[in-house]
Formats: C-alpha cells, sequence, structure tokens
C-alpha cells in the first residue's frame, strides 16, 4: 500500500500559476501529514503575499484570453478535463485517502463527483443570458452576462480534490481564471490536479497556491481578484469577509452546519436509526458540514430508535484510510483529533450518555494515527456544547421531544443553518416543518444526499449563496445593462 501512495502522489510541490510550477518566494515548505499514522508525505510550497500577488498577476493575463474562447470550446475543454478527472480517480482517491484520512472507497466517489459537476457546468455555458426591455419605437435594451475576472476559492480538507476538481467547475465554464487555495491539511490532490489538467488552457486560467492564512487572507483582499469564496469555519468565513470588504468583493460562504434530523412519532424506528447513521457522514468521521449530529426523536419512538443504533453503526469501524475495505478513516490532523476528544470528554462530564463509542481507537495499526470511534449521545441538554457547538467529528447529539412548537424552537435556536432532515409519514407534517426550520437546504424522508441542479447552502451564518446549480454558474457572473437609440445617429 505504501508505494500505491508513492506512485500517486504529485512529482511537483511547488506553486503552480502562470502555466508553470515556482519555488515560493519566502522559501517555505511545510510537512504534510497522513494523519492514520503520523508519518509525512512530504514538503509542500507555501504561498506567502508576494506569490499571491504574482499569481492573480498571471490569472488576469489568462483570464483575458480565457472569456473570448468561444463558450462551446470552452464547454468541450471542461468535458475534456471532466474525462481526466475520471481516468485518474483511482489515484486521486488514494492520495486524499492518505492526505485527509478519508477512506480511499469513499473518496473514489468524491473524485466521480467532481467529474460530473465540471460535465454539468460545461453543459450550462450558453445558459448565461441576458434579457430584453421593451422601451418602446427606436430603443431596443438588453443585459449582457459577462465574466467577473479573476477568481478565488478557498477550500476545506474533508472533500480536497472534490472540491478543487468540482468548485472550479461554474467559475470556468463562466469565462473567469480560478485561483484554489487547497486546505493545509491536504494539499495534495489539488497540485495533482495541476498536473493532470497542465496545458488544457490558457496558461495562468488555472493556479493552485497551497498555504495558510496568510495567503487566504492576500487572495481575499487583493484588488485585482473579482470574487473569493469559501467552503470551510464560520470564523473563518467572517475573516474572508473582512478582507474582502476592503475592495467591495461580492463573496460565496458555505460554512458551519449544527444540522438537525428530525422524527416524528409517525417514523419508523428502524428507518430512522438507518438515517441518523448515514446523516451523520461516519464515514468522513463526522467531518462534513451538511452532517445531521443533532437527532431529535419524538419520546414515542425514542427508546426503539436508539435500541438500533448500536446494530446500524457496527458496520463503521475505523481503519487504515487507503485499504479499500475501510468504512471509516482517520481525523484529519492532531489538532482536529484532540478538539473532538475535548467534546466528547465535556458531553461526559455534563450529563450526557454515551449509546455507542465516546473513545479513541489506539489498536494495532491505528496506535499512531487519529481515530475516533463513532459516538453517539444520548440524554443531551440544549445547554450542553455538543447540542450547541459544530463538533466537525463523529459526534451525534440525541434529543427527545413530545411538543412541537419547542422542539422547533431549539432546532431554530442557533446561529447555523445548513441543512435540516425531516422524517414523517404525514404530508402535511413534513410541510409545515419544512417551511417553519431556519435551514437552507432541506430533505423530506431522506438525509445526506446531493443533487446535482439542485441549489446547496445555508441560511443566517451557515454562508452566503447558492451551489451545484445554475445559480453557481450566474453568481460568477455580472449583469450589464445595454441600451441603444436606433434614432440617434
Amino acid at each position: 500500500m505504501a508505494q500505491e501512495i508513492a506512485q500517486a502522489l504529485p512529482k511537483h510541490t511547488d506553486l503552480y500559476f502562470g502555466g508553470g510550477w515556482h519555488a515560493p518566494g519566502n522559501g517555505t515548505y511545510d510537512d504534510t501529514m497522513n494523519p492514520a499514522n503520523g508519518q509525512s508525505l512530504g514538503a509542500v510550497a507555501t504561498a506567502g503575499k508576494a506569490d499571491v500577488d504574482a499569481a492573480v498577476a498571471a490569472a488576469h493575463q489568462g483570464f483575458l484570453e480565457w472569456r473570448d474562447v468561444l463558450p462551446l470550446e470552452r464547454s468541450r475543454i471542461l468535458k475534456e478535463i471532466a474525462a481526466l478527472l475520471r481516468k485518474h480517480g483511482d489515484e486521486l482517491a488514494m492520495i486524499d485517502a492518505a492526505n485527509c484520512g478519508n477512506p480511499y472507497t469513499e473518496m473514489r466517489g468524491d473524485a466521480a463527483i467532481a467529474a460530473a459537476q465540471m460535465d454539468f457546468f460545461a453543459g450550462l455555458v450558453t445558459e448565461m443570458k441576458g434579457d430584453t426591455i421593451p422601451m418602446g419605437p427606436d430603443r431596443v435594451n438588453m443585459t449582457l452576462r459577462q465574466p467577473l475576472g479573476v477568481v478565488a476559492r478557498i477550500l476545506a480538507f474533508n472533500h480536497p480534490f472534490m472540491f478543487c476538481g468540482g468548485k472550479m467547475a461554474a467559475p470556468l465554464a463562466a469565462g473567469n481564471a480560478v485561483i484554489i487555495k487547497p486546505p493545509v491539511q491536504a494539499p495534495l490532490s489539488a497540485l495533482r490536479l495541476a498536473e493532470i489538467v497542465d496545458g488544457l488552457m490558457p496558461k495562468g486560467v488555472f493556479s493552485v497556491l497551497p498555504g495558510g492564512t496568510e495567503a487566504g487572507a492576500a487572495l481575499a483582499e487583493h484588488p485585482d481578484v473579482a470574487k473569493v469564496t469559501l467552503i470551510g469555519s464560520v470564523p473563518a468565513g467572517r475573516a474572508v469577509m473582512r478582507s474582502a470588504s476592503a475592495t467591495v468583493k461580492p463573496v460565496l460562504l458555505e460554512l458551519g452546519g449544527k444540522n438537525a434530523l428530525i422524527a416524528y412519532a409517525d417514523s419508523h424506528p428502524e428507518k430512522i436509526a438507518d438515517a441518523i447513521v448515514a446523516g451523520m457522514n461516519f464515514g468522513w468521521c463526522g467531518q462534513s458540514c451538511g452532517s445531521t449530529s443533532r437527532a431529535f426523536l419524538h419520546e414515542d419512538i425514542h427508546d426503539e430508535v436508539l435500541s438500533f443504533l448500536s446494530e446500524k453503526i457496527a458496520r463503521y469501524q475505523p481503519g487504515i484510510p487507503t485499504d479499500p475495505d475501510t468504512t471509516m478513516g482517520a481525523i484529519v490532523s492532531r489538532d482536529q483529533f484532540d478538539r473532538v476528544m475535548g467534546y466528547i470528554e465535556s458531553a461526559k462530564s455534563e450529563g450526557a450518555r454515551a449509546v455507542t463509542g465516546g473513545y479513541a481507537v489506539t489498536d494495532g495499526a491505528l496506535a499512531k494515527g487519529c481515530f475516533v470511534a463513532p459516538t453517539i449521545f444520548a440524554d443531551v441538554t440544549p445547554e450542553m456544547r455538543i447540542a450547541r457547538e459544530e463538533i466537525f467529528g463523529p459526534v451525534l447529539a440525541v434529543r427527545k421531544w413530545s411538543d412541537e412548537d419547542e422542539m422547533l424552537r431549539e432546532v431554530n435556536g442557533l446561529e447555523l443553518g445548513l441543512t435540516c432532515a425531516i422524517w414523517t409519514r404525514d404530508l402535511v407534517t413534513a410541510h409545515r416543518a419544512a417551511a417553519q426550520v431556519e435551514a437552507g437546504f432541506v430533505w423530506i424522508n431522506e438525509v445526506g444526499r446531493h443533487f446535482l441542479g439542485a441549489p446547496f447552502g445555508g441560511v443566517k451564518q451557515s454562508g452566503i449563496g447558492r451551489e451545484e446549480g445554475i445559480g453557481e454558474l450566474i453568481s460568477f457572473t455580472h449583469e450589464k445593462n445595454v441600451h441603444i437609440n436606433l434614432s440617434g445617429q
């Protein structure tokens, strides 16, 4: 397995911009780690402000050429990239499994999703349409949709390649240049992607700048970056907004979630147990902003649902992420592992009852890694930290409820509002609850799935904007009005 990982890793670990590889101006390289064993996967360049300036200048030159490429030719190139993502999907999955700790099998799915997103937006290039507005005789008034320029996309660590390969699609389809800042914890798959697509687009159109907060802030505040996007935490989103405000540029933010799964009394208890386990995304160790990490179970089914959970969760056992048989991987870093364990200890000290899990896994080959057993706590009360704060780990809090109004107040009582899953056999109840929950994406008798073409995003402090549909494509354009006086000459 070590040989397979070594063969998949990118040959270049410098900065990629202007169609070439560049050493960082500050000379800084930092080790990127395998969270399953604590070993280094190599040193990766860390971009500083001067590198950002150089990359943005190159991206702007690339944009001036790319924006004039005919839409259907852009589409053809993006479809070629999608084919390459599928061709190299296995090796990209192996890189992510080693670098971010999520299971290889799940990461293969991520690569397929990235390719599907690329194909999807490639097919929408002719949908950036304007309007005509009636102005009477001798007048024509119309709107045009034009690309913004240089777009910076700052990515999270839980789906490194899916975010890189998928989130570059919409801005490229719209005619923009894209600078990717991959996650500090897992930059390798983005660098490998740069190797794979090198030469397919004009120089500067696609860039990869590994780096930390200095690079992120420099991209967000740069006057020649037309838009900045972030997938990350609420504090990171606030920081990006502050930096972007210096040049009044638009932002697209997909931030945290403390999402609710609501089960009504008429729900089938075993199906709810399945949904709880599926919605928590234990395969990714719960490291997903959309995870339904709060389960609100009606008192009539609460105990029966809990009785199924140990059986349902058994298929998720921490293991070496690069092993194809592994169903649950490692926490992405030692810092994140310590954070998750801190929440588990706080839950115990505050009186929550561990239904399953609640401990680190250190057996055998996992001894040096960041592994946490899938964990579900019952007897959770609203004031407990695990009921209020996003953990970003495999920890789920179960609440028993009887009064619908009180339950909905608690569901909506947080600053976050990304997703919600509602389970009931009653259509009226389903629609009433869906209308009342404060979330940007609601499942009814479903959980966890995304659908290309369906807009995904949050309300309140879970973010700004929508992705995965035509609205994402349009958000990377600006609207220009053109008024023609036909009798003016």
